[in-house]
């Protein structure tokens, strides 16, 4: 009935993808089963790409189940927020030497939340995230893309900035995709659904789906 989730490698024989669940340690990385990385230079260091995470700021990168991440991601977190209001961004706290008693109130850093990405989404190679991006179930992201906002589910998004280029289904058939949450069934009841998961013919996906 399909690989293991437990796996870090789900299939032995390719040894540059894995399913990150389960080589995170960071407990403010939240990742779904089956999501997988892809980097033949060590997807096991996949933590190596969510930068400027500190502890004390609090914010999480979750990412759903099924989602296809191309190598050479960045996630960029809070971290790497400059206080904007004063005349200068310099972060003198930082270098020490009797700096640091100006280090700045978390009040006066422009935090973003929790950086989120949804279920079965595909996000192609080099993709940067910035502080508190969010992406919906089923959205496609193309590579080299510099996603700062929200991009919508089962929606195509390209660029720098990320923008939508078009939708993939009409508002009909992503309501019921949504609804549906196929990625939260049984591994079995996938499993015995999976023509209609790799169906184009989306008209009678609604019939094939029981």
């Amino acid at each position: 009935m399909g690989p293991d989730p437990k796996a870090i490698y789900p299939n032995k024989n390719i040894k540059s993808l894995v399913f990150i669940k389960n080589v995170v340690k960071n407990p403010d990385i939240i990742i779904g089963d089956y999501t997988y990385y892809d980097d033949a230079e060590g997807a096991e260091r996949f933590e190596e790409h969510v930068t400027h995470h500190y502890p004390f700021l609090g914010d999480r990168l979750v990412i759903g189940k099924f989602c296809a991440i191309g190598r050479g991601v960045e996630f960029i977190m809070n971290g790497a927020n400059h206080r904007m209001k004063s005349i200068s961004t310099y972060p003198f706290n930082m270098m020490g030497g009797g700096w640091e008693t100006f280090t700045p109130d978390i009040g006066d850093l422009p935090l973003k939340g929790d950086t989120v990405i949804g279920n079965d989404v595909w996000i192609g190679q080099n993709v940067t995230f910035l502080p508190g991006a969010r992406v919906g179930d089923g959205a496609i992201i193309g590579a080299n893309s510099v996603v700062a906002g929200s991009i919508p589910p089962y929606t195509v998004a390209a660029g720098n900035p990320c923008k939508v280029i078009r939708r993939r289904f009409d508002d009909e058939l992503t309501d019921y995709l949504l609804k549906l949450k196929w990625w939260d069934w049984s591994a079995e009841k996938i499993f015995k659904n999976m023509q209609a998961l790799c169906s184009g013919d989306l008209q009678r996906i609604r019939n094939i789906i029981d």
